[in-house]
């Protein structure tokens, strides 16, 4: 019923407003207009300047104006324009994840890399989350999707973004913008260009912005997930002639903002957020039973007892009030700045390209770690902050040229990247951790007993009613003393933990590729693309950490492991030394190393049945990079063990993933009238799967196994579901049908719209690492389900109408884009209660333009209706008898004026 009211949104949407997702005329080089005609649209998705309508892969094209009728400033904002794109950001927007065709990298954990590739003018990004930042005057905008394995390298496994920024010009000119919006928004946007001599032209180009935050934190009196950020970037554009050009850039961004916020996922909105049979957030919860905020849950009443607000576990969802820590704080810095130089030279018959990058990026945000008004887990707002660093070095040289009279289009290149990368975590348990652990033991004897003012969440009387059980020998028998010591030890965890944990990883990556396209015949055409990578990554880590009560209670309660307490004494030692934060590790440091080799490519086979269709099927093959999970939780399968003694750096890495892609597709194109229809099948080995489960961070490879497991990758064991590794198969598959289409009806209207359906799903009978181990249980809820984030049906539609008003000479604009999706679950482990339905958003502008475009006065709204939704549902921190959610939510509507000008 929800997918039907979702296709009747996306009809009325498409009848009614005609909108779309926009594949609109890119600009083109004074060379590309010798070549093409101004109608056609130009890319670059295969390494040369090609007619969209003649690459024979899918990609969507967006160009300048319409980049700018969207309000388009990062990439998050490309999900308006591009059906099978999905840009989201969680707990830092350093953390943003791209993905395409619902396969995508969760940010959390910067040892993944990205599984789609972001180049902007030709240098990598070394994650998605890093243009999560202004991008200032845009040329145009690809999206490929599927495996770009051939030009795009290592980490294209379900595609690769590419941006290309507005160059230099030698004609003198500028450009001014202005906009004011609600929540205080203000947005300065501004740049010169010309010449400097006959043969070097200059660009200058800067964005400020700076608007309120979406959260009012109403303990501490401040809001949340503001805006506050510049950009600064210059050019020099070098043409001495016709055959030579070169381009330096140089830029700078700075973000210094508060976030990112959260708030309790209520029924309302998932009605699966509910308290489970037996409290086990693995069954399926029964309709009409208390939230899980509510105080059957037997951890609310603990938070309470504490000072949790209990607005905070009453209101909507969208009620966008928090209730924080006194004194804790979300704020943090980003700083972004690089050099490229980018020469484009012909040599004879042949073109030689070279592109040279250098970039850092830096990040720390501070957090009230458990998004609670408790103070269970906080992250301090210094330079330690879940920091991450990233110098990175790239060098790509190309070489194309043509042979046999132009029937062979050949290419061939080389790239090499050198990144350094540190991270740094200052993560404590925060000062009511003492008070508020104890209760989780407690919870599971006997939620009557939990006192969670008293020591060790147990009044003198509820320590009587436990040494009085068993006619006085007590409910844990011999054992009752210890258990009423090992709860008081708990206690006195208050601002304990890490002081700094240092993560260095150096990874150096060179390869050689070649791209060639035979012309067969006039009309058809056989591409065939071959990439050699080799990878190696060094790693080590150093800890330092105070949480001296962690070993004490291991020496206390490993003895009871063996009996019938196991269970109590390993909740006991499992919250004294959660996430292995234990000054066991106070001192050590870790080292180790992994290198790689992969081979990935593309054969494609496409036929011009007329000069305006082309019909073609292909055959990829991609690859993302293996690496170490940086997070000292994985050093052990469990906090039983010390892992100063048992940890083992073998168990941070994990396996690279590879894809094979097969793909049949057409395109037609015309002047009036364009259209692509691609179906697609995608095949992902060694799934890279980074998820939450309430305490750590577990990074897990997913794939498949040929054999029936009887259902024992969905049972809580983790000694069940094991294979024989020769029956080991992929575990994710892609596949489905996508469908552009553009159309210009009249004079002055353009009318574009897109629909995807994916079925982007895991197999059935899950493992791990394609050596046949289990899969974690915490993933039990995966086999044969879609992944997260990845809506079946998605559908974008677009309608620009810029009239002359009168003979005035002025024009009026009328612009308005809307996406809808289907239902999906936004949660990495599938639980139930972080289903979000599926929704409609509607951005629209309006405005009137001076003759030539010279000035202009735009009105304009993002979420126009509105539209309440989120962008992840997770884990609650620690927040457990049965684990509560929360969320991180999509922006509200947003609405304001914007004055621009040029010369």
């Amino acid at each position: 019923m929800k997918l039907a009211l979702n296709l009747s949104a996306c009809a009325i949407a498409i009848a009614a407003l005609a909108t779309a997702p926009v594949y609109a005329q890119t600009n083109m080089t004074e060379q590309d207009e010798g070549t093409f005609d101004d109608n056609v649209i130009v890319v670059t998705a295969q390494g040369r300047s090609q007619a969209l309508s003649d690459v024979p892969i899918a990609v969507s094209a967006i160009g300048a104006e319409q980049l700018q009728q969207s309000g388009t400033s990062d990439i998050r904002e490309l999900n308006q324009l591009a059906p099978s794109l999905l840009v989201s950001s969680t707990g830092n927007e350093a953390n943003g994840s791209a993905r395409i065709r619902g396969i995508g990298t969760v940010g959390d954990n910067p040892g993944l890399e990205s599984s789609v590739a972001v180049f902007i003018d030709g240098v990598y990004r070394s994650r998605s989350g890093n243009a999560l930042s202004e991008l200032g005057p845009i040329e145009r905008v690809e999206v490929l999707r599927g495996p770009q394995g051939t030009l795009g390298g290592r980490n294209s496994s379900a595609g690769m973004i590419s941006i290309t920024t507005a160059a230099p010009e030698f004609q003198f000119s500028g450009h001014a913008a202005a906009s004011y919006g609600n929540y205080d928004q203000i947005r300065l946007e501004g740049g010169i260009t010309g010449p400097l001599s006959e043969t070097i032209a200059a660009r200058i180009d800067g964005v400020y912005l700076k608007r309120d935050g979406f959260y009012n934190d109403v303990v501490n009196g401040t809001d949340v997930n503001n805006k506050d950020r510049y950009l600064v970037r210059g050019q020099l554009l070098f043409e001495p002639n016709d055959g030579l050009t070169v381009r330096v850039i140089g830029d700078y961004s700075k973000k210094d903002e508060s976030c990112c916020a959260a708030t309790f996922v209520q029924p309302e909105f998932a009605q699966r957020a509910r308290v489970s049979p037996g409290l086990d957030p693995f069954a399926l919860p029964q309709p009409g039973a208390p939230a899980l905020t509510s105080t059957q849950n037997p951890i609310i009443p603990v938070l309470l007892a504490l000072g949790q607000n209990p607005n905070a576990l009453n209101q909507s969802t969208f009620n966008r009030d928090i209730y924080v820590t006194p004194g804790r704080s979300y704020a943090g810095e980003t700083e972004d700045f690089g050099a490229s130089v980018e020469l484009n030279a012909e040599l004879g018959e042949m073109n030689f390209t070279s592109i040279t990058g250098y970039r850092e990026y830096s990040n720390f945000q501070a957090s009230d770690t458990d998004y609670t008004q408790v103070d269970i887990l906080y992250r301090a707002p210094n330079e330690n902050a879940g920091a991450r660093e990233f110098k990175t070095f790239t060098q790509e040289l190309r070489l194309q040229g043509s042979a046999f009279n132009d029937k062979l289009d050949w290419l061939i290149g080389g790239f090499y990247a050198n990144e350094k990368l540190e991270t740094r975590d200052n993560l404590r348990f925060g000062t009511q951790y003492g008070a508020f652990a104890p209760c989780r033991i407690v919870n599971a004897v006997n939620p009557a007993l939990a006192s969670p003012t008293s020591t060790g969440c147990l009044s003198a009387g509820g320590r009587a009613v436990l040494q009085g059980a068993n006619g006085g020998a007590g409910a844990f028998g011999a054992a009752t003393p210890l258990i009423f010591a090992g709860l008081d030890n708990l206690a006195t965890i208050n601002d304990r933990g890490t002081v700094l944990d240092v993560y260095n990883q150096k990874s150096e990556n060179f390869a050689f590729f070649t791209h060639n396209i035979f012309h067969i015949t006039d009309r058809l055409d056989l591409t065939l693309g071959l990439r050699y990578t080799n990878e190696t990554k060094d790693f080590n880590a150093a800890f330092t950490n105070n949480n001296t009560m962690c070993p004490v209670q291991r020496g206390l309660f490993t003895p009871l492991l063996g009996g019938p307490l196991a269970g109590l004494a390993g909740g006991i030692i499992g919250l004294s030394c959660q996430g292995n934060s234990t000054a066991e590790l106070d001192g050590v440091t870790l080292a180790d190393s992994r290198s790689e080799n992969e081979f990935t490519g593309t054969a494609i086979l496409s036929f011009k049945a007329t000069d305006d269709l082309l019909l073609y099927g292909s055959f990829s093959r991609g690859y993302k990079a293996g690496g170490f999970n940086l997070d000292r939780s994985a050093l052990t399968s469990s906090t039983l063990g010390n892992p100063a003694l048992t940890g083992d750096t073998a168990n941070l890495q994990f396996d690279q993933e590879t894809v094979d892609a097969f793909e049949i597709g057409a395109k037609y194109s015309s002047r009036e009238f364009s259209l692509s229809v691609a179906a697609f099948r995608q095949q992902f080995s060694n799934f890279q799967l980074n998820t939450f489960n309430g305490s750590v961070f577990l990074v897990q490879n997913v794939n498949a196994c040929s054999d029936d497991l009887g259902g024992a990758d969905g049972d809580a064991s983790a000694a069940t579901g094991n294979c024989n590794p020769d029956n080991v198969k992929y575990g994710v598959v892609a596949q489905g049908v996508e469908l552009e289409a553009s159309i210009n009806p009249v004079r002055y209207v353009n009318v574009t719209m897109g629909l995807t359906y994916a079925d982007t799903s895991y197999e059935n009978d899950l493992v791990g690492r394609d050596n046949g181990v289990a899969l974690d249980p915490a993933l039990r809820l995966l086999p044969g389900d879609n992944l997260s984030n990845a809506p079946e049906i998605t559908a974008t539609a677009s309608l620009s109408y810029t009239p002359p008003l009168g003979n005035t000479g002025l024009t009026g604009l009328f612009y308005v884009n809307a996406r809808t999706t289907s239902d999906y679950n936004t949660g990495s482990d599938l639980l139930y209660g972080k289903e979000q339905d599926g929704f409609t958003l509607v951005n629209a502008r309006i405005g009137v333009r001076g003759p030539d475009d010279m000035w202009a006065i735009e009105g304009w709204a993002q979420n126009l209706f509105d539209v309440d939704y989120s962008q992840v549902a997770f884990n609650t921190p620690f927040v457990a008898s049965q684990q509560t959610y929360s969320a991180f939510l999509a922006e509200p509507r947003t609405y304001g004026i914007t004055l621009r000008g040029r010369f």
